[in-house]
């Protein structure tokens, strides 16, 4: 097989995934970032923006994340095998793509938006690489079983909060129980100066934010590869599994596709719907909110980040030739350039160096600017790669990870 040629497969499951990475992050680009966890966090909590919310914590929250985690495992295991088939070495050829996609990470992170997720792929992409020789069974097998671990090590470790809200909800609580309440909501930036210093920063100018990054949050991109041995290794097993069994390549019938999907959003889909209910019954409150998004949706969030990839892969293969798909597919292969180019644009609508747009808006009227983007994704990305072999941001990653610059525009 061609080292050129491309799985529509994979290019339109990765194109879904970066739309729809947008449709959760674009309340952390214009609103208080705890607001990401707790909707009521924001000036801006109607009904129709908890009912937003709630929308996107069922269908899109941590699921395409987790759907562009797989596609980065199943993409370095086609990288590796590649590199190996070429007489390359393999290491020099992984390592290299690893660094410059972390110093992107980090060029992301410090001058444009805080939720960066490139550093902390290149680093999980670095251990991913120990796993390469592993037959897909076994890749499968550990990846949900480390996944699985992590996840109940989440609810452990967040269980304690649920104790500090009861005994708090009593009537007279302790002192102290209030004020380790206090002190975590000041920790997580959630009290009302921590969430005004925020909205100051962030609607100020750039050096003041780029300042406050450089002496404040230089760690962060280092604590968030915390996240990797829980979350984001596993599912790069998973995807890397998923590619060498052939199952994300789109080599499995389609009623198996069809079979696996629908079971697994019957049964992940109900557990989201319910988790929400339980959201609204406890008015949102920042401890349960902390247990219910980052530790009991875990689980069943496996469930729904496969189901997606089954259900996709199978509408894939049923209009593989149609002009939606094929858009998608375009989306995909430019997904580099269309996820920072998504930061660019929305950074510069919200934040004070650029329209000043932060806070301004709810969440259900964020999803105009969601759509919009989505629009532009799909309209640019296929007549430029008509004429270029790869999106402007793939290539200078690529020319930069080869250390030569890469023939550009087709023949």
């Amino acid at each position: 097989m061609s080292a050129s040629y491309r799985f529509v497969e994979i290019d339109a499951l990765r194109g879904f995934a970066v739309m729809g990475i947008l449709a959760i992050n674009i309340a952390a680009f214009a609103q208080p970032e705890m607001a990401f966890v707790n909707p009521l966090l924001s000036s801006h909590a109607s009904n129709l923006d908890i009912a937003g919310w709630a929308a996107n914590f069922i269908l899109f929250d941590g699921k395409m994340r987790g759907l562009f985690s797989l596609l980065f495992g199943a993409s370095s295991a086609m990288v590796i095998e590649r590199a190996v088939a070429g007489g390359q070495s393999a290491a020099e050829v992984h390592f290299s793509r690893m660094f410059w996609l972390a110093l992107f990470g980090l060029v992301h992170f410090f001058l444009l938006w805080m939720g960066d997720i490139l550093f902390l792929y290149a680093g999980c992409g670095c251990i991913l690489y120990l796993f390469r020789n592993w037959d897909a069974e076994r890749l499968v097998k550990w990846g949900v079983i480390a996944y699985a671990v992590g996840a109940i090590l989440l609810i452990t470790d967040l269980a304690p909060l649920l104790l500090l809200a009861q005994e708090a909800a009593q009537a007279n609580p302790p002192q102290d129980v209030l004020d380790r309440i206090a002190e975590i909501y000041t920790v997580m930036g959630t009290s009302p100066a921590e969430i005004a210093a925020e909205t100051a920063r962030i609607s100020g100018g750039f050096a003041t934010l780029l300042q406050y990054k450089i002496f404040h949050q230089w760690s962060v991109p280092l604590e968030n590869l915390m996240l990797g041995p829980i979350e984001t290794i596993p599912l790069m097993m998973i995807g890397m599994g998923l590619y060498k069994n052939g199952f994300i390549l789109g080599q499995e019938n389609p009623a198996t596709y069809r079979k696996i999907g629908v079971a697994m959003m019957a049964v992940g889909l109900p557990v989201f719907v319910a988790l929400a209910a339980i959201a609204h019954h406890q008015n949102f409150n920042t401890l349960w909110m902390l247990n219910i998004t980052q530790a009991w949706s875990a689980l069943p969030r496996l469930l729904m980040i496969i189901g997606y990839a089954a259900l996709l892969i199978h509408l894939v293969q049923r209009f593989r030739d149609s002009l939606f798909v094929q858009r998608v597919a375009a989306t995909g292969r430019a997904a580099f350039s269309n996820y920072l180019g998504t930061s660019i644009v929305m950074t510069f609508i919200f934040y004070g160096w650029g329209l000043g747009y932060f806070e301004q808006f709810g969440r259900f009227e964020l999803q105009l600017f969601v759509v919009g983007a989505w629009l532009v994704m799909l309209l640019w990305s296929r007549p430029w790669l008509s004429r270029y072999r790869y999106g402007p941001l793939e290539w200078l990653w690529r020319s930069l990870a080869r250390q030569r610059a890469q023939p550009m525009r087709l023949s």
